[in-house]
This record gives C-alpha cells, structure tokens and sequence, in this order.
C-alpha cells in the first residue's frame, strides 16, 4: 500500500512532479537542470546582446543618416531664408534695374529653402511623434509652408512698385522684412531646434550602455564559473572542455560588448562633443551675419522711416545689436572677439577649422570699419556714395560680408566632415557585434550542454 486512503487517484501532473523531484533529488537529474540553466543564460546574454546592440546601432545610423541631416538642412532652410530677405533689400536698393545675379540668388534661396522644406517633410516622423504627442518639427514646416508663398508676394509687389518709382515699394519691402522677423524667421528656428532635439535624443540612446546586456553577460560566466568549481570538486578534474569553450565564447561576447560599445560611443561623442558643437556655434555665426547684412540693407531703405522707442534708427540699432552676438564687443578698429565667432573658433578642431572663422573675423573689422565710413556719408547726407559703399563692388561692406560667409561656410564645410568621419568611426565599432553574439552564444550554449553530456555519460 502506498498510504494513500482508497479510491483517491493522483493526477498524472502530480505523478509527474513526483518523479521530477525524484530524478533532481540524483546527481544525473541535477546535472540535467545546471546544463539546462547554462544553455540558457549563454542564450539569453547572446540574445540581449544582439538585440541592445542591434537599437544602439540602429540609433548611430539614424544620427549620422536622418537626424543630423535633418538639423543641417533645418539651418540651411533658415540661412536660406535670411539671406533671401537681405539679398531682396539690395536688389531694391539697386534701383528699378536689379542685377541679375542678385535676381538670381534671392530666386535660389527662397527654390533652396521650398526643397529642404520638402526634404524635412519627408525625415519627420509625422503629425505626431513616436509618443503620441504633436511633432514640432511637422507643424512648423507646415507653417513654413504657408507663410513663405505670402512673403514672396510682398517682395513681389514692393519691386513692382519700386520699378515704377512709387515710394510705397519700400513700404512693402518693409513689412516683408516684419513678417520674416516675425513669423518666418522664428519658425524656422523652431524647425532647427526640434531637428536637433531629435539629434540630441538620437545620439544619447546610440551612447547609452548596454546595462542588461552586460548583467546577462556577468550573470552567464559567474553561473559558467560555478558549474566549473563544481565540476572540479565532484570529480578532481581541472577542465571540463565544454564548459571551458562555454566560457570562453561567452567572456569573447563580453569583451567584444565593452570594447565595441566603447569605442562606438567614443567616436560618436567626440562628433557630438566637437563635429556638432561646431556646427551649431558656426549655423549661429553665420545667422547673425546674415541678419546683420539684411537690416545694414534696410538701413538704407528705410532712411530714418522707422524708429526705436527711444528715437533711434531701428535697422542700425538691429544691425549694432547683430554684430555684437557675431564677434562680441568690437567697435571700428578694434580687435573683434567673443560673440557666435569666438564661440565657434574656441570649439573648431584642427588649423582647418580654425582659418576660415579667423579670416571671417578678420572680415568683421573691416565691415564695421566700412560700415562706419557710410554711416557718415548718409549722415552728411551723402546717399549716393553711402549706397555705393553698401552694395558696391571691391572696397564696399557687400565685399565684406561675402568673406565673413565665405568664410563660415568654409568651416561649415570642415566641421561637417569632422562630424561625419567621427560618426562613421563609432558606428563602425558595433559592425558584426550582434550576428557575432548571437553566433558565439549559440556555441556557447551547445558546447555548455556538451560538457554537461559528457559528465552524464559516466552514469551510464
């Protein structure tokens, strides 16, 4: 009799329990469910591993293939949009003849900043992000996209009116110029700031440790370690061969995780770190040239029609304001220093990098050196000569502030490069790392169950 009282049966769940308990309560049945257990964890560390690696991978891509593309064309859409409305103020300041060529470029920067609106339309996740939540940057695209056709139109007609020699075109230049300040303007920054934001979030999850990788990783060569020293104690063998090849893929999967992972993040930091924070203290520089030429322009146009609170001229108090955040505190003969210039030179990397910001600050003295010299002219009531020193050729503050842009877009040019090769670096150090995981784990977990096999073979 098994002490059971009659008529009670067990279920064949409860039999089977029975003898699962039996078979661990013996050497072979507890090797059985060590060797289980370490296919396992070497499987699990191996598919963890592929699979934080394969995100932070996907996340290196997308910074150097989506969202840094993506911030660089947000800062071309806005220079393309301030250097379309400085580039209307001197065609109107040229007369009712505009020069071709300044035809020309306002035309190519307002078709250039309608392509990268529709290149950016294209990069964004949607009307609404990943979250649920509205995407920043579609909604001022969308906003870009209706306003931009309406500043087109003003421009249009205060030329219109200008060729006919009626004074209301500068009236209209005027209020073309508000509504890029106003509304265009800021909404293109609106765009450049949710693009980098995204580049910002992309970078920190691509740089992001692989923490369950590396406790899955700790969790399988200490479970490897102790069926070793058990393996030893049991039997006085100093090796197991299986469970030593065990070992070593899964110490291989994890060297190659930190290294990899290490590596990776050093490059993509110094992308960030210097490729990026160059570009942005560069897109800045070049922003504030560009608007300080717009309202030197306006300046000129306007003639004194429009004042400050405190009686002053507002485009000449604009473009002293925009000189300062270019290079600092600089006046007509002094050094120009500090200011988006001194920011952008104090992070450039390397002499190529340095040259051009140094030559566009160079460029800057000379500009308000001229600047100042047409200043006097229009108030002595020169105006002929002080447009002739505004837009003339050689020797006017137009030339000037051409080498201030070339020479940011020199730099420009140089950091994007910078940024790209470190990019590349990094990402190229997770190349293979989670096929190379996933193989050596599944080596891992056979040659485990093989020792394991091995040791039970000498029950039989």
């Amino acid at each position: 009799m098994d002490g059971r009282p009659p008529g009670r049966r067990r279920t064949a769940w409860a039999e089977g329990l029975d003898q699962l308990r039996a078979a661990a309560m013996t050497e072979p049945g507890r090797l059985r469910a060590i060797g289980a257990a370490l296919a396992l964890l070497v499987l699990v560390f191996g598919a963890v591993t592929a699979w934080q690696v394969s995100d932070r991978a996907a996340a290196a891509r997308d910074v150097v293939a989506r969202s840094q593309p993506l911030a660089a064309d947000a800062a071309r859409v806005y220079r393309s949009l301030a250097d379309a409305d400085t580039t209307a103020a001197a065609g109107f300041l040229a007369g009712s003849v505009e020069p071709a060529a300044t035809r020309e470029r306002y035309a190519d920067d307002l078709a250039t900043a309608s392509q990268l609106l529709v290149r950016a339309a294209a990069g964004a996740p949607g009307p609404e992000a990943a979250d649920g939540a509205a995407d920043p940057a579609a909604a001022q695209i969308a906003r870009l996209n209706e306003l931009l056709p309406r500043y087109a139109g003003l421009v249009e007609t205060a030329k219109t009116n200008n060729r006919q020699g009626l004074p209301l075109g500068g009236a209209y230049l005027r209020y073309a110029n508000e509504r890029m300040r106003a509304e265009l303007l800021p909404a293109a920054r609106a765009l450049y700031e949710a693009e980098t934001a995204r580049l910002a979030a992309d970078q920190q999850r691509a740089v992001a440790w692989p923490w369950w990788a590396l406790a899955a990783g700790v969790a399988a060569i200490g479970a490897l370690g102790w069926a070793q020293r058990r393996h030893y104690r049991r039997t006085h063998r100093v090796f197991s061969p299986g469970l030593l090849a065990a070992t070593v893929a899964s110490v291989a999967v994890l060297l190659w995780l930190v290294a990899g992972h290490a590596v990776a993040r050093a490059g993509l930091g110094d992308a960030a770190e210097h490729g990026a924070r160059s570009l942005a203290a560069l897109n800045a520089a070049r922003i504030d040239a560009l608007r300080a030429r717009g309202d030197e322009n306006l300046t000129l146009v306007a003639r004194g029609a429009v004042l400050t609170a405190d009686q002053k001229d507002f485009y000449e108090v604009g473009f002293r304001a925009r000189m300062r955040d270019l290079a600092g505190a600089a006046g007509p003969g002094q050094e120009a220093s500090g200011g988006a210039l001194g920011a952008a030179l104090a992070v450039a990397d390397g002499e190529a990098g340095r040259r051009p910001v140094r030559d566009a600050l160079a460029a800057v003295r000379e500009w308000q050196e001229r600047h100042a010299a047409a200043r006097a002219a229009d108030d002595r009531g020169d105006y002929e000569r002080a447009l002739r020193q505004v837009i003339g050729g050689d020797g006017s503050t137009g030339a000037s502030f051409d080498r201030v842009d070339g020479g940011l877009r020199r730099a420009l040019a140089d950091a994007q490069e910078r940024f790209r090769s470190a990019a590349d670096g990094g990402r190229a150090a997770l190349r293979g790392l989670p096929v190379g995981a996933g193989v050596l784990a599944v080596v891992g977990a056979a040659a485990a169950v093989l020792g394991i096999g091995r040791r039970l073979s000498e029950y039989r």
